[in-house]
């Protein structure tokens, strides 16, 4: 896939403006990212679907717990119709940090997540479930066809959930901007798929990663910020060892995240993050950093920032992966 992320931190109809001149640019897939502080993305999606013609659409990645995962399936199947069989599931752990600020614990993240495409593959199919594992449901189903399939992507940045992905599902959306976590994602993905029956079919490593691009480089290095915090503030030691990045800093970014102060964590991100985490600059530029991360991937996710004029920014990026 040539896929891009759209975030629902913007007016709906602007998202929606927004997709077209993805479709436009030569993207094959928009992705609506899903935060509680955000937009409803499943409105996001039902007005890109009216508005585009050919582009695959979905949630990436849904989390399974502020959501009942059998209403997540829902959702999703719904977005299937009304976009003639376009829909794509992605489905992650969440981020901590946020979900911290619902009250939520994000227990056994893997489990919850294998059991909710599962789960949600077997209503598609139009049959009744039982659940009893990190998650209850009973004799639930749903009471409509779904027509056509709907692939699954799962959000991972941990070495169990993207072997997970490579076993079960058809798709891993892969959080990294950088070859040196591509290679070892990419291990992962072989290790996954050394036990992946032959029946499940091709399987896709998608590298979504976070971009920002721009006529020049300072604007996009500036735009970066936001995304890399979140990123950075959420990393697991392993990953910020791999890239030599200071940890006691990067807990102060997750902290401030968690806390709500947003600005603060923003200006606690080095420009060392932003080369580990984010793709940014110009266009040639980004080409180069793509470039290599296709190294490893089968395709790839613009993810956000996008860049400081997202319009601009999107015929950017769609020139890049063409």
């Amino acid at each position: 896939m040539n896929a891009i992320e759209l975030t629902p931190e913007h007016p709906i109809e602007e998202v929606t403006e927004l997709a077209v001149t993805a479709e436009r640019a030569g993207f094959d897939t928009v992705l609506a990212s899903c935060h509680y502080f955000n937009r409803d993305p499943y409105v996001a999606l039902d007005r890109i679907a009216d508005a585009t013609e050919e582009v695959a659409l979905g949630p990436a990645a849904a989390n399974p717990y502020d959501t009942h995962p059998v209403a997540l399936a829902s959702r999703v199947a719904t977005i299937q119709e009304v976009s003639d069989g376009r829909a794509v599931f992605g489905v992650g752990p969440g981020d901590r940090s946020t979900l911290s600020a619902l009250g939520v614990e994000r227990d056994s993240p893997l489990r919850r997540v294998l059991e909710t495409f599962k789960v949600a593959q077997d209503l598609w199919a139009g049959e009744s479930v039982d659940a009893d594992g990190t998650f209850q449901a009973a004799d639930a189903d749903l009471e409509y066809a779904v027509e056509g399939e709907i692939p699954v992507y799962v959000g991972a940045q941990g070495p169990h959930m993207i072997r997970m992905s490579a076993k079960h599902a058809d798709g891993v959306l892969y959080n990294g901007s950088h070859p040196r976590d591509m290679a070892w994602a990419a291990e992962q993905v072989e290790k996954g798929l050394a036990d992946r029956p032959d029946e499940r079919g091709d399987f896709d490593f998608a590298a979504y990663a976070s971009v920002s691009v721009a006529d020049e480089e300072a604007a996009a290095r500036e735009a970066a910020r936001p995304p890399v915090a979140f990123i950075a503030g959420g990393a697991a030691p392993p990953v910020l060892d791999r890239h030599d990045l200071d940890q006691e800093r990067a807990e102060e970014i997750g902290a401030a995240i968690e806390a709500g102060s947003f600005s603060e964590a923003f200006g606690l991100v080095t420009e060392a993050m932003i080369d580990a985490f984010c793709i940014a600059g110009t266009q040639t530029q980004v080409e180069n950093e793509v470039e290599a991360v296709m190294e490893y991937a089968d395709s790839f996710v613009v993810g956000a920032p996008l860049g400081p004029d997202l319009e601009r920014a999107i015929e950017l990026a769609g020139a890049v992966l063409r």
